[in-house]
């Protein structure tokens, strides 16, 4: 896949290079090219990657879903067949074939419902792919270096050396995880962040497709945050080594996609994760999640984060659970009567924010989870 979006064939390119040049941007940049805006000029070759969960980055791809039943059943044996959770969220002693899918969860109308809201994110993300990575992510990232040439003067050509890839790699898993954080915060404390994110968690019972479980409205909050985040890192670094970094970035975004997309499945699994406790201070554990899912008061906007737990320490949110402890997942019974079929996740999102806009009380704004 790299292959491909390194290749310079994609029929994007002119449209990115003429977006570049209308900004004026293009003549500041003397030619160093960023790497969101290098992968950009390739894009649509990856986008049947993207929708089917063929990608390698997707944590349905089937390798990803067979190393989650190898590692779940080491669990199972760890565990003498303890610390999956139940429907209702508690606790349960399964056989293996219960352990790694239980019947309950997997009939659940949740977890079909799950499957509809996938198949319309899947359906519509070259839309945000040509959007994100082909159009805002290049003009944020040539702007930014524009702006280095204009502050600071030619670039220093920084050799990439193996220090910095390493240093470029950490920043960027930082960033990222800071833009997930507080985006994240924000869906959890603003009204109509949350009447969008209450669609995530409707989610009754978890499954590796519940991580796809998001109204459509969702993707372009998410998209542009790291578009925006990540292109300005990516033109720094572009700047201070004077381009050529398009090869690592890929290699950066590789690597951290694999390890979200293998972590990913375990924090929408019925199968509780844990790392040891001193380590969830500064590491966010699959099982971590399963408390943010918990419609228990004392588990409400918990536990943001995607890869650290820096952020959830420093703002309060952070929560470490005892083993196995009672997560029921869901709304609360009044929210989740209009969340709960697939019609009523798309309609009711919408709804909520039409009275937010025009100020019609809509009950209790509810930003609890």
């Amino acid at each position: 896949m790299a292959d491909v979006l390194l290749s310079g064939k994609g029929p994007f390119k002119e449209e990115v290079q003429q977006l570049v040049e209308e900004s004026g941007v293009a003549e500041s940049a003397e030619e160093i090219l960023g790497p969101f805006s290098d992968i950009a000029s390739s894009v649509a070759e990856a986008l049947w990657d993207a929708v089917l969960p063929s990608s390698t980055t997707n944590s349905l791809h089937w390798p990803f879903l067979v190393l989650t039943v190898i590692l779940t059943t080491g669990l199972w044996v760890i565990h003498k067949g303890r610390g999956a959770k139940g429907a209702d969220g508690l606790e349960r002693h399964y056989g293996l074939m219960e352990y790694l899918m239980p019947r309950s969860i997997y009939t659940h109308l949740s977890a079909r419902v799950d499957i509809g809201l996938y198949l319309i994110d899947r359906g519509l993300m070259p839309v945000w792919i040509v959007l994100f990575l082909g159009g805002l992510a290049p003009f944020v990232e040539q702007n930014t270096i524009g702006a280095m040439q204009w502050v600071f003067g030619a670039s220093p050509q920084l050799q990439p050396t193996t220090g910095w890839k390493l240093f470029y790699g950490a920043v960027s898993l930082l960033i990222a995880d800071m833009i997930f954080y507080f985006i994240h915060l924000m869906m959890h404390r603003t009204k109509i962040g949350w009447a969008i994110h209450k669609v995530h968690h409707s989610a009754q019972v978890l499954t590796p497709i519940t991580r796809f479980r998001e109204h459509f409205i969702a993707a372009p909050i998410w998209g542009s945050g790291f578009a925006v985040g990540l292109a300005m890192s990516g033109g720094v670094f572009a700047y201070l080594f004077n381009g050529g970094i398009t090869q690592i970035t890929v290699l950066n975004l590789g690597i951290f996609s694999f390890i979200y997309a293998l972590n990913g499945n375990f924090r929408h699994y019925h199968v509780a994760f844990r790392y040891p406790r001193w380590l969830e201070y500064w590491i966010q554990s699959p099982g971590m999640h399963h408390t943010h899912h918990s419609m228990l008061e004392k588990h409400w906007t918990t536990n943001l984060g995607l890869v650290t737990s820096i952020w959830d320490r420093i703002f309060g949110t952070l929560y470490i659970s005892e083993r196995n402890e009672h997560t029921p997942w869901g709304l609360t019974p009044e929210d989740q009567a209009e969340y709960t079929t697939l019609s009523q996740n798309l309609v009711t999102p919408l709804r909520d924010i039409y009275r937010i806009l025009r100020g019609t009380p809509t009950g209790d704004p509810n930003y609890k989870l």
